[in-house]
């Protein structure tokens, strides 16, 4: 269901009292030019703090659209809510090269990810340490994208996108969202190879219970990916994750793009976790039987 997130909460104005927004530029276009509403044409939109509301195009002249605040008992309407409530989602990003960070933010807000924590690892081109910080305006892009992502998608959760940090900074963030949450839990996406070469055959050492249901089946009120960037982390990397309570888990013999595999795992996170009920009550009958 498409949404229209507003920039800023309706304020009172005019002759009759209502609540007005005023919108121009990007958003003037896309309401305008793309979704081609005129005066007298109601949307639903979400104001910044959440309140759902329908508005009324008053006018749409000189490049600015007029929209009051529609009176009416029916409330607009909800994304229909998940069968389980599920656990903030956060993507650990390590950048990949070009625009691929674009996509992958994209995605993550379509897909209900809470936050995506981009960071520099040892194989990420450019590094924003050497670039003085990244590119100007790209945290800013990936917002613009995630606003867009979810007014297409409708998608209820507010995803945000931190601004790059070092490797250290993010493992550092990792521990401040652990704090704050029960049961955290931390899959590294690492190939099947390389966990077998940096943590020992499966069934010994930290591989042991490395999958998606594994970590996934203690009802976790938080769960975070570590995604790599082309060429995946180094062994060091992996070791860092790993003390810090990272899981290696693999998706398989797939070797997937640094812009699929985070979309791919936080899907895979989504429908295990939507369908825990299942799984989960599957696993203690069987223990009974």
């Amino acid at each position: 269901m498409k949404q229209f997130l507003l920039p800023s909460p309706l304020v009172r104005g005019g002759e009759g009292g209502g609540e007005l927004v005023r919108l121009s530029g990007r958003d003037y276009h896309y309401l305008v030019r793309v979704r081609r509403l005129r005066p007298g044409a109601v949307f639903d939109a979400v104001e910044p703090g959440g309140a759902r509301v329908r508005v009324l195009v008053r006018s749409a002249e000189g490049g600015v659209l007029l929209g009051e605040r529609l009176e009416t008992e029916e409330t607009p309407p909800s994304p229909a809510p998940d069968a389980v409530a599920l656990p903030p989602l956060v993507l650990f990003q390590a950048l990949p090269k070009g625009a691929k960070m674009d996509l992958i933010v994209r995605q993550a807000a379509e897909g209900g990810v809470a936050a995506v924590a981009p960071f520099a690892s040892a194989r990420s081109v450019p590094r924003p340490e050497r670039t003085g910080g990244g590119r100007p305006g790209r945290l800013e892009r990936w917002r613009r994208i995630v606003r867009e992502a979810r007014q297409q998608s409708g998608s209820a959760v507010a995803t945000t996108v931190e601004p790059p940090r070092s490797f250290e900074g993010a493992l550092a963030f990792w521990g401040e969202l652990r704090g704050r949450h029960e049961r955290p839990a931390g899959l590294l996406l690492h190939p099947e190879p390389e966990i077998r070469r940096d943590f020992g055959e499966a069934g010994g050492g930290a591989f042991e219970g490395g999958s998606f249901h594994g970590c996934l089946g203690n009802r976790p009120g938080l769960v975070a990916i570590a995604a790599g960037p082309e060429g995946g982390f180094s062994p060091a990397e992996a070791a860092r994750f790993a003390e810090e309570g990272f899981t290696p888990v693999s998706m398989g013999n797939t070797v997937l793009r640094a812009e699929t595999a985070a979309v791919y795992a936080a899907a895979a996170v989504r429908i295990i976790l939507l369908e825990s009920e299942s799984w989960i009550h599957g696993k203690a009958r069987q223990r009974i039987l």
